[in-house]
């Protein structure tokens, strides 16, 4: 295991925060929303259902198997934390909404498993337990919210949706650029296959391409451009 990495057994280490820059007010949000989280009893043992290693037990239910994609939240996930911007101390918080409704928090400085199979795990026990603690100081890692995530966000929250379906397509090194920085800046993807976030909270929907991009490289074109802004390299 890397320093720092989550671990599903309840085990974990944690990283310090870097300082953010001093002429920056506030480091970016990120929502990783309709994630695809959901558990199941399998061989007499409960565990987060995927595509993969569960095909044959979900399409004996007659269930469609892109609803039960936990890779793309951990692919996204991983994308945000192991970018310069995070490691940079410049992400100020990371909430996941599952596509049945439950919001939990990932705390910006740790590191979650580098393989699906394991984060899963982590993923079990906070299910089981609402919160993940790390080993040496007891802090809490992940921990399961109320709703909505709205309450947990600056009253200068400037929330934006992305979205392929938008039909306001940007330039996002451009868009970010000339966003004050006197806002904490809010981002919204969607972890599933197919279908959009809800924008009924959010004040901007936007996409940042002509071609349907998956979560994890709209939130690294995100990253970058923050990067860029804020002169993180």
């Amino acid at each position: 295991m890397e320093k720092g990495e989550v671990a599903p057994d309840n085990r974990l280490t944690d990283n310090s925060l870097v300082h953010s820059p001093q002429c920056v007010r506030s480091g970016a949000i990120f929502i990783i929303d309709k994630a695809s989280l959901k558990k199941g009893l399998v061989r007499k043992t409960w565990k987060i259902l995927n595509s993969d290693d569960d095909a044959q037990f979900l399409l004996k239910q007659k269930k469609n198997l892109n609803h039960y994609r936990p890779d793309i939240v951990h692919e996204t996930l991983r994308a945000i934390l192991d970018s310069p911007l995070n490691k940079a101390g410049m992400v100020a918080a990371i909430y996941v909404r599952t596509d049945e409704g439950l919001l939990f928090e990932v705390k910006p400085h740790v590191r979650i498993p580098r393989t699906c199979k394991r984060f899963c795990g982590v993923i079990m026990e906070l299910l089981q337990k609402s919160s993940v603690r790390s080993k040496d100081t007891n802090e809490v890692l992940l921990r399961v919210l109320e709703k909505p995530v709205t309450r947990h966000l600056p009253e200068n929250s400037h929330i934006v949706g992305l979205s392929y379906s938008s039909k306001k397509l940007v330039d996002i090194e451009n868009y970010v650029s000339v966003m004050s920085d006197s806002v904490s800046p809010v981002y919204v993807v969607g972890a599933m296959v197919n279908g959009n976030v809800k924008d009924d909270y959010m004040h901007d929907y936007i996409a940042v391409s002509n071609y349907p991009l998956s979560a994890r490289y709209s939130l690294g074109l995100i990253c970058e451009a923050l990067e860029q802004k804020w002169n993180i390299f």
